[in-house]
């Protein structure tokens, strides 16, 4: 089976939390491992740089329309494996995606339906009772991170420069904007949701922990059994929601106008009854 060659941080800690085992497909750019978490089968999947991949606009690790459905197909496939199980095994995805592929032919082909399809299963893999948490050890970006990853039970990111969360790079955001990057990064200071540190992202209530390695290129044994334990901590705390859905994204410090809305939202749905 094949092995990405180039080395990211979505790669090595794919690697890290799996160990020795094999690939469950010999895709080139959507890894997926099956391998143990808290002494039970989970599935694994991470996005890697593809050099040779057949679309230009998706060689460094951008989810393009392969990536797409290679992700809703190793997500369907836990569905369907444990579709009459009890006890649905969880899934991991491990994030570090710069963008979705950007180009003509990802438009012309369909780009929005196969990052739906992504969506859409993790979705559904969630909605079935599939513990889904996404760790967030580089980037997470636009369509990309919507979809592989955003649907996550538990969001866990690393405390790093290097680990950001947004819809546009500062280069991009500053040409939409008319700003420079130094005046975009000024405005982004005072407001949070603009900001593209991770601890302003945690802010908005999406992130379930925010971790701090010792190490972040080449982590040691304690960074990997500190990411290992929170790992293993989301599931548990996954498995004692009875929910089980997103709501407590809407705890954040800077989610008061959100849950002000909903609340209204809420009152006259009832009162239309």
């Amino acid at each position: 089976m094949m092995e990405a060659q180039t080395h990211t941080r979505g790669a090595m800690w794919l690697r890290l939390l799996t160990g020795g085992t094999r690939p469950a497909h010999d895709w080139a750019a959507v890894q997926v491992r099956d391998a143990l978490l808290a002494g039970r089968p989970a599935r694994y999947i991470a996005v890697v740089p593809d050099p040779e991949n057949r679309f230009p606009r998706a060689r460094n690790g951008e989810v393009g329309l392969v990536e797409g459905w290679q992700l809703a197909k190793a997500v369907q496939e836990v569905i369907a494996l444990d579709r009459d199980a009890p006890v649905k095994r969880p899934i991991v995805a491990l994030i570090d995606v710069p963008s979705q592929a950007y180009g003509r032919r990802e438009e012309a082909f369909g780009i929005h339906q196969a990052l739906a399809g992504a969506a859409g299963a993790y979705a559904q893999a969630r909605l079935a009772g599939h513990p889904v948490i996404g760790l967030i050890v580089g980037l997470a970006m636009s369509g990309a991170f919507l979809a592989h990853g955003y649907q996550a039970n538990r969001l866990i990111a690393l405390d790093d420069p290097a680990v950001m969360v947004h819809a546009m790079g500062k280069a991009s955001a500053a040409r939409v904007t008319l700003r420079s990057v130094e005046a975009l990064e000024k405005l982004a200071a005072t407001v949070p949701p603009m900001a593209y540190d991770i601890n302003s992202y945690a802010s908005l209530g999406i992130l379930w922990r925010v971790l701090r390695l010792a190490d972040l290129a080449l982590p040691g044994e304690q960074d990997i059994a500190l990411v290992q334990r929170t790992l293993e901590a989301a599931l548990a705390d996954i498995l004692e929601d009875r929910e089980r859905d997103l709501s407590g994204r809407l705890r954040g410090d800077h989610r008061q106008a959100s849950r002000s809305v909903r609340e209204l939202l809420q009152a006259q749905w009832e009162a239309a009854d």
